[in-house]
């Protein structure tokens, strides 16, 4: 057990049974009174925020979690499939971990996944990717408004918005959180 003032932001918290990332962790000495720290902590099952005060000698259970690379193999039913790239062990990931970036995931592109005592308790896509257009309509000639988009479905099926010049087959890099298309890809 360490105590509150071990404590530093991005540290996962055991509390009150739930794993909890910390967002926010601050020392507060108000006038004559006892000093206390502030935590901001998100519930890394739920993402439910948890607002708690520490006594500075307050006990606090610190996990220890491991953050690695891996590499996404395929998708299995309620499960994507990803292995270690040290070792070449598969892991199977459930899929509500990865969220919506996870639409963007293309066989063979590599994951973060933080496990927690042999359990994996965080999934992480790029932020970026780079994705092939597979269909999108002509542009109609004489439609150049300035910043004027048209629908293009990229090669894991999602449907995007991109500028009038991208045709189909060109590479293009997309935001995974927002869905955004970024660039062109020569």
């Amino acid at each position: 057990m360490a105590k509150a003032s071990d404590i530093k932001n991005g540290n996962i918290l055991r509390f009150n049974g739930e794993l909890v990332a910390v967002e926010d962790f601050i020392h507060r000495t108000p006038g004559n009174l006892r000093a206390f720290y502030q935590a901001r902590m998100r519930n890394v099952r739920s993402g439910k925020l948890v607002e708690y005060r520490f006594r500075t000698d307050e006990e606090v259970e610190i996990c220890r979690v491991e953050t690695n690379d891996y590499q996404y193999l395929y998708d299995d039913a309620d499960f994507y499939i990803v292995m270690d790239n040290n070792s070449y062990e598969q892991f199977n990931i459930p899929k509500k971990l990865f969220g919506e970036p996870a639409r963007f995931l293309k066989e063979g592109m590599n994951v973060i996944i933080a496990f927690e005592s042999d359990e994996p308790i965080m999934a992480e896509v790029p932020s970026s990717v780079e994705l092939e257009i597979t269909y999108t309509e002509n542009a109609v000639k004489g439609d150049t408004s300035s910043g004027a988009q048209k629908n293009a479905t990229v090669e894991t099926g999602v449907e995007i918005r991109v500028p009038l010049f991208i045709n189909q087959g060109d590479k293009v890099k997309v935001d995974t959180r927002t869905g955004d298309y970024l660039e062109r890809v020569k």
